[in-house]
């Protein structure tokens, strides 16, 4: 059953799912090195893109929510947690 918070993503995902179970065939059928890279840097790509749109809804739901709660521990907490994955992700 999907999340309606996320459920934005899952046509996206099902992309990358597709592109996944391409890649997988490629393999198989023995296909050409740089032909699989390519496709493996597009499914790279189509990631990124889902995990930039799930941060943003996190900044915008979660962590806005956490400031407007007025609940300062609360707020503080979203705003460590954010930097934290700001942190992970920029490498």
């Amino acid at each position: 059953m999907e999340s309606s918070k996320h459920s934005g993503q899952m046509g996206r995902l099902r992309r990358v799912e597709g592109q996944i179970k391409g890649v997988i065939r490629m393999v198989e059928e023995g296909r050409y090195c740089v032909d699989i890279l390519t496709q493996l840097r597009a499914v790279r790509a189509a990631l990124r893109k889902v995990e930039e749109q799930v941060l943003r809804e996190h900044i915008e739901h979660c962590v806005v929510n956490a400031i407007q709660s007025g609940e300062q521990d609360e707020a503080q907490a979203k705003v460590d947690e954010l930097l934290d994955v700001v942190s992970r992700f920029s490498n």
